[in-house]
């Protein structure tokens, strides 16, 4: 059994390169095939074993709410009627959601900086007497073989490191773009190169994104008054920060990490997953081929 039980997800920004939508419905509720990106990213937490998840939604929205009916909600008038129509096999997938591990909604809390750090400092009393937690941004996916199952089993070969990230190879022209991971003589984490102006500046080919297992030691570097690039709290420069203490493990992703952070990259990831991970896959390959 793992010692690893918690995730944080975040989705805590407010989306702007998304408005309209997201005006109304939180960014990781837009849907890949017939899911919502969160609940791909929970998929990928009850897939590797965890008990309790902890989504950050952004504050004075109705983001919570959302999320909380969503995962909460049993829907018994559609379960009756689907029972009268004779379509019980179309609830399938609502019962399965009810069947996830705990999950609980909670807002960033709005007096922290800007920053993807804050939504986790905003989960630290649910994490904070874990041996380690799971951290996953809901704008990065993973095809195939989930990240958080890396993490873990990662964490379980080193017991004694500070955290493990999961890192995928890119090609030297969207370098530009990603947080390029610098490593130690022992191959565990140095530092991140946040989106490097010349591939020369680049320390690799391997990008980190949002996958994380921390131990609790990050919340000593995690806190409002170390902000950094552009004033905002990262939560890159507190993993930097672990370093000092100990090992951070960069391990290889066993998937393919596909963004969902704006509406092109959004479109592509969700066309890559069609194409995929559906039983329509084929249809949707003929329909380009004619177009």
């Amino acid at each position: 059994m793992t010692a690893v039980k918690k995730a944080i997800i975040t989705d805590a920004g407010f989306a702007s390169r998304y408005l309209p939508i997201t005006k109304t419905i939180p960014k990781a509720m837009i849907p890949i095939g017939s899911k919502p990106v969160m609940q791909l990213c929970v998929e990928e937490c009850a897939e590797a074993g965890i008990e309790e998840i902890i989504i950050v939604a952004t504050p004075n929205t109705k983001s919570k709410e959302i999320y909380e009916d969503y995962f909460h909600n049993p829907s018994e008038n559609v379960k009756a009627l689907l029972e009268k129509q004779g379509k019980m096999d179309r609830f399938e997938p609502v019962e399965k959601i009810l069947k996830f591990p705990k999950i609980t909604v909670i807002e960033q809390d709005p007096s922290l900086p800007y920053g993807n750090g804050s939504p986790i400092l905003s989960a630290k009393e649910f994490v904070k007497d874990e041996e380690a937690f799971v951290v996953l941004y809901s704008d990065d996916l993973i095809l195939g073989e989930g990240d958080v199952k890396t993490l873990i089993s990662e964490y379980e070969k080193h017991p004694e490191a500070k955290g493990v990230i999961t890192a995928q190879e890119m090609p030297e022209e969207v370098w530009n773009k990603y947080g390029m991971i610098a490593l130690k003589e022992n191959g565990t984490l140095s530092h991140i190169v946040e989106k490097p102006k010349t591939p020369d500046l680049s320390p690799s080919n391997l990008t980190s994104y949002g996958r994380y297992l921390l131990t609790p030691e990050v919340f000593d570097y995690l806190v409002p008054t170390n902000t950094g690039l552009d004033g905002e709290l990262w939560t890159v420069d507190a993993i930097t920060k672990l370093t000092e203490k100990g090992d951070v493990i960069v391990a290889k992703s066993k998937g393919k990490w596909i963004t969902t952070g704006d509406p092109k990259n959004y479109f592509m990831a969700h066309l890559e997953y069609v194409l995929n991970e559906t039983d329509y896959a084929e249809d949707v390959r003929r329909f380009i081929e004619k177009h």
